[in-house]
């Protein structure tokens, strides 16, 4: 495709979303419209989906399919039952009812408001301003490869460019601006998967059962490299117990699939709705496209291995040794040319959708719950503070893009959630369904489970504790415990458990002494 025609269509694009962001500034009047703007099922579903769905999932996500293979479906599977499903049913119908009666705007007022704690809001603020950065910077990587990879530019242009025009719109616009966005960008990401899932079994001329039986008959293709991690195919679980499999099963599928149902910026999206009909009728949309985009990429995924070998004659990962450059480069070589386009798009809207809603939560974490008074003096409803935080939060996770390494997209998002797992889900989930909860053992649960993160990626799992180099400055090793399995397993193994048993003892424990125990 021509350079004039893929400027004309990424043109038109922009032209769309900043007509929405608009529309969204428009209806915006006040603080509260800027954090917490009302919308319809439709809406609130997409939006939910596309924030859930980013270019991490497609980009980090698909490449790890095509290293490590069809496994990943477990993730998709997670993700409809528990990131949809689960979530809609039993979180976001009480979330709704509870978010109404403390007038809560945010996910630190949620909790805050129902525990009766300033405290507890502004640690989870302060959570979510200092980690949530790392998540939206690898989200951030995965737009800007892809439009490095498509215009053939500079990365850090392509960077600076695309950080520019997410910031526009969530500045100005507030959460109506990002949702009404994200419905758009959700439709785009649901057509461009679906027709590259087509267009690859057309392409190479296979049948579903054709395709998937010459990927299985590949396995004595797999690299050596990953053959020693416990790599046995792409159709196939790596060896239970092996380092692919802690990476894969309790890094990635439990890390994301657990760790969704605590995301700040999704939960927010089942307090924009005015009613439990409404979070009913988004079941089925949010599934339907979970099911799509996130199945198509991680059947693409291990699928391009097949690709590379009939027409380069290597599988993927030899193809490029930056995993996060593997779906990229398959789309430029697989697809036809003016579908580089639109799949830019896709990855445009996949990274814009997720990074508007997370530079907005972060923002309100800066300007709603740590300084509520920031800009407010003269007037009451100004958002100035809100959008000074997520002018800062933008700021801080630009410059974190730049300090990370290959092959980091789907390892970065994999630990944000699984330390909003372990930090914030058993506060969450007691605040909705355990009457005998206390504001001590919920400040227990969220202390512990932010710190036993902390000290498992600092001491203890060795893909973080490596890098870090703390551990090896203070005892002259990578972990503490350098005996397998233990260096492998994920953090939330470890401080999810603790976190648990903190919000459990402390509850029991104070709710006795108190002496005003409610009955279950």
């Amino acid at each position: 495709m021509s350079t004039l025609a893929l400027g004309v269509i990424v043109l038109l694009y922009m032209f769309a979303i900043a007509w929405l962001g608009y529309i969204g500034y428009k209806q915006t009047k006040n603080a509260g419209d800027y954090l917490l703007g009302k919308t319809n099922s439709v809406v609130m579903a997409l939006s939910y989906g596309a924030t859930f769905i980013s270019a991490s999932a497609i980009v980090g996500f698909g490449g790890v399919s095509a290293a490590f293979g069809m496994g990943l479906q477990w993730l998709c599977l997670l993700n409809m039952l528990i990131g949809v499903v689960v979530a809609f049913i039993f979180f976001g119908r009480r979330t709704r009812k509870l978010g109404v009666r403390h007038g809560a705007r945010t996910f630190a007022q949620l909790l805050g408001l129902h525990y009766n704690s300033r405290t507890i809001q502004v640690f989870i603020a302060v959570v979510i301003f200092i980690g949530m950065p790392l998540y939206a910077a690898v989200v951030m990587k995965g737009g800007a490869v892809f439009i490095a990879q498509i215009f053939r530019i500079d990365l850090d242009l392509a960077l600076l460019a695309f950080t520019l025009i997410v910031a526009a719109y969530v500045i100005t616009g507030g959460l109506k601006a990002v949702m009404y966005t994200d419905a758009l960008q959700a439709v785009i990401m649901f057509l461009c998967m679906l027709f590259m899932l087509f267009w690859f079994y057309h392409f190479m001329g296979l049948g579903f059962t054709e395709a998937n039986q010459e990927l299985t008959d590949m396995a004595h293709l797999v690299p050596e490299r990953y053959k020693a991690l416990g790599h046995q195919g792409w159709t196939a679980m790596p060896v239970t117990g092996s380092p692919q499999w802690y990476t894969l099963v309790t890094s990635l599928i439990l890390g994301v699939g657990i760790g969704c149902l605590a995301q700040p910026q999704l939960v927010v999206r089942f307090m924009t709705v005015d009613s439990t009909k409404q979070l009913n009728r988004g079941v089925m949309i949010g599934c339907l496209f979970i099911f799509i985009t996130v199945g198509s990429i991680y059947h693409i995924g291990p699928l391009s291995n097949l690709f590379f070998l009939k027409t380069e004659g290597v599988v993927a990962s030899e193809m490029v040794s930056d995993i996060d450059k593997i779906i990229p480069l398959f789309i430029d070589k697989a697809m036809p040319g003016w579908f580089g386009a639109v799949f830019m798009l896709c990855i445009l809207s996949a990274s814009m959708s997720t990074l508007s809603a997370q530079f907005h939560t972060m923002g309100g974490a800066f300007g709603s719950d740590v300084f509520p008074q920031l800009g407010r003096k003269k007037n009451p409803n100004s958002t100035m503070g809100v959008r000074f935080g997520v002018l800062c939060s933008i700021i801080v996770s630009y410059i974190i893009c730049y300090t990370l390494s290959d092959s980091i997209i789907a390892r970065g998002t994999a630990l944000f959630m699984g330390i909003c797992a372990a930090t914030f889900l058993p506060a969450y989930f007691c605040s909705l369904y355990w009457k005998r909860v206390t504001r001590q053992g919920a400040l227990a649960s969220l202390f512990v489970g932010a710190l036993a993160s902390l000290f498992a990626m600092t001491f203890l799992h060795k893909a973080e504790a490596a890098p870090i180099g703390f551990c090896k400055a203070i005892w002259g090793k990578d972990v503490l415990i350098e005996v397998y399995p233990w260096f492998a397993i994920d953090p939330i193994l470890f401080a999810l458990p603790l976190s648990i048993l903190a919000i459990i003892l402390v509850s029991i424990s104070t709710c006795k002494r108190n002496g005003n125990c409610p009955p279950d």
